[in-house]
């Protein structure tokens, strides 16, 4: 992606210095880049969503652990820093799939070779998303290309929270397609949820959209059945932060309420994502541990006031309390396919399988 001209990833190595993120906190109105220098400095980022979406959190936790055994390559540390930056996120499974991976290229290994094995992953399991996330926009692009030929006019194509650049490495899984449906020249509109209580529709995927020129139109998280009633949605598209073996789809609070609206209207609901986010452990989505979130989140909001600086301020009744699950399950039986690097299937176990027929269902 790129910001005032200059191509950024998410995620990006610096070296002995360590490696930089974008601190997506201050996002929409400062663009600020931070250097991790240390496990403990991105463990902090991703559960401060300083850094966010499953498979960017992947990387930044695997160029973590990376750094840790730069610091001490011991069995000891290598299990330890492992289980700290597993516990970060709970809810998304790229977190550990990259975790593991960086483990397993070091383990047996001679300690004075660690370090430098576990960067070489990291920096692989980088690459490789971002790899991944642009054959996802290429096969999503299909549908989005055919359903512009069918339909000859103007689309519009709702998606929720945020998984795009932002949320991996580079393209992203869910705007991917649409990035390369408007560089092709097809004529299409965003309706962006604004996904509270964290705001990543209104904050993130508005500001890359924007960035790259796509036109969109941020509304309320409550609007997106209104607009598919009105036949104003020609389809859905969001991502996943863990796909079970069955289909089942843990994605970002709401996501849920989109497909069922989605359903009963006749409105095509995606799911893109990468294949490190099929948990083919789990059977179903009943499995998935949800993120249970601090409740300030709901209860307060940050934003820029009239005279240019940021505030939080309270929104809700004094001394209410407030629950706040970062995620949902939409079941299988709501999504009308998975958009993969491999191309796109039905969203039960037998389609994931027709893609992936060799995945391992070892545990994590």
């Amino acid at each position: 992606m790129k910001i005032n001209g200059k191509h950024y990833r998410s995620v990006w190595p610096l070296g002995e210095d360590g490696f930089g993120i974008i601190d997506q906190t201050k996002l929409p109105h400062e663009f600020v880049t931070l250097t991790l220098k240390s496990a403990d400095d991105a463990g902090h980022a991703i559960s401060a969503m300083q850094t966010r979406g499953a498979p960017l959190i992947g990387a930044v936790a695997a160029y973590g652990l990376a750094l840790a055994l730069r610091a001490d390559p011991s069995d000891d540390n290598l299990t330890r820093t492992h289980d700290l930056l597993a516990k970060t996120r709970p809810t998304a499974i790229n977190l550990r799939w990259a975790l593991k991976r960086v483990a397993d290229a070091v383990r047996n290994q001679p300690h004075d070779r660690r370090a430098t094995l576990a960067w070489k992953e990291a920096v692989a399991i980088a690459d490789e998303d971002a790899a991944m996330c642009e054959s996802i926009g290429r096969h999503g692009l299909v549908l989005i290309r055919d359903l512009a030929k069918a339909k000859k006019r103007k689309l519009n194509i709702l998606t929720h929270c945020n998984a795009g650049w932002l949320a991996t490495v580079d393209w992203g899984t869910a705007l991917a397609p649409i990035y390369m449906a408007h560089d092709e020249g097809i004529a299409l509109h965003v309706w962006v949820d604004e996904t509270r209580p964290r705001n990543q529709g209104a904050a993130l995927t508005a500001f890359e959209l924007g960035a790259h020129g796509v036109p969109h139109t941020v509304i309320a998280d409550n609007a997106g059945g209104h607009y598919m009633q009105a036949g104003e949605v020609d389809m859905c598209i969001v991502g996943t932060d863990r796909v079970t073996a069955n289909g089942d789809v843990a994605n970002k609070i709401g996501t849920y309420l989109k497909a069922l609206a989605a359903k009963d209207n006749g409105v095509p609901f995606y799911v893109a994502l990468p294949s490190s986010t099929i948990d083919w452990m789990l059977k179903s989505g009943r499995d998935i541990p949800i993120e249970e979130r601090s409740a300030d989140e709901v209860l307060k909001m940050t934003g820029r006031t009239a005279q240019g600086t940021l505030a939080t301020v309270e929104i809700a009744a004094p001394g209410s309390a407030a629950a706040n699950p970062g995620f949902d399950i939409t079941p299988a039986r709501l999504v009308t396919g998975f958009v993969t690097e491999r191309g796109i299937c039905a969203a039960n176990e037998e389609g994931l399988r027709s893609l992936f027929p060799h995945a391992s269902t070892s545990s994590a």
